[in-house]
């Protein structure tokens, strides 16, 4: 601090000679405007000493005896150019640091744009994800439910049909169902190259039931067959129950006309959900023969 006011006591003491250098030197000679602007500029280079901007690059040309106006007004100018020099550095720099701050907020805001814009794209594709899982929901509760419906409708039909069945106790084995592949149809789907029996197509799960009372021969897999039931009646005849998806009786066991033995799949060598049934002279394949005409000679129109 004591040095800061002892500069400018200096300063002060400096200006006021120069001011009355100045005025001495335009009484003798008469100076023109442009030198009283030179006495303006050496006042102005004595205040910039006490700022420390132009200092030490003004000084010499001030201190220099007699040297005329045009010494002093060298001084000034030397002064001027230094300082000139000093602010073009501040601003060049202040510009520079401005550059560089904007380009850091711009890079800024791109990058909270991009972070917004993929949070944005994250949340859109977990909502899709969400709507698709719904939908896959629903859609397979739907199924289940209709699937639930018909094979209730179906249990009711064969419940029906068996309070109508026929006086020798014998019914269709798939309440309600026509037949669709018919026996001995030529294909390559059988080994035989023929059908032994006939189709009924129902959804799986469809309930299947004993055409007629007997005993349960075969219950298990039966290779092209998938899961099957064999049944032995009374009247000494067999008939097969094959591609089941589920079985509800055992060998041994007796059953009756009409009686729930399984329900329809699509099990073995099948092509979608339905019973394949067989009337046969044995127990075996290859001892089939024609179950319409069986069926008919019992009473039951299939």
């Amino acid at each position: 601090m004591a040095f800061t006011r002892a500069t400018a006591q200096l300063a002060e003491k400096l200006t006021g000679k120069l001011t009355g250098l100045t005025e001495s030197l335009t009484e003798k000679h008469h100076l023109s405007s442009r030198s009283v602007r030179t006495r303006v500029g050496l006042a102005g280079a004595a205040a910039l000493t006490v700022t420390g901007v132009v200092g030490a690059a003004a000084t010499p040309a001030i201190a220099a005896p007699d040297g005329g106006s045009g010494t002093y007004a060298l001084g000034f100018v030397q002064a001027m150019a230094v300082g000139d020099t000093i602010a073009d550095d501040v601003r060049a720099q202040a510009q520079a640091q401005q550059r560089v701050a904007d380009a850091a907020e711009e890079k800024a805001e791109k990058a909270e744009e991009a972070e917004e814009a993929e949070k944005a794209a994250a949340e859109r594709e977990a909502a899709e994800k969400r709507e698709a899982a719904e939908k896959r929901e629903a859609e397979k509760a739907a199924a289940e439910k209709r699937e639930a419906a018909e094979a209730k409708r179906a249990n009711e039909r064969a419940d029906r049909s068996a309070e109508r069945r026929s006086a020798t106790g014998y019914v269709d084995p798939v309440a309600g169902v026509d037949t669709t592949t018919t026996y001995k149809q030529a294909g390559a789907s059988w080994s035989s190259g023929k059908h032994s029996g006939i189709d009924f197509p129902a959804n799986t799960g469809t309930p299947v039931r004993s055409v007629g009372p007997g005993t349960v021969v075969t219950v298990g897999w039966g290779g092209a067959y998938g899961n099957q039931v064999v049944i032995r009646h009374d009247d000494g005849k067999y008939t097969q129950y094959a591609h089941l998806s589920a079985t509800k009786v055992s060998a041994g066991q007796k059953v009756d006309g009409g009686q729930h033995i399984g329900a329809v799949g699509s099990t073995g060598n099948s092509t979608g959900p339905h019973l394949h049934f067989e009337a046969r002279n044995g127990a075996y394949y290859g001892s089939d023969f024609n179950p319409i005409t069986y069926l008919a000679g019992k009473g039951v129109d299939v």
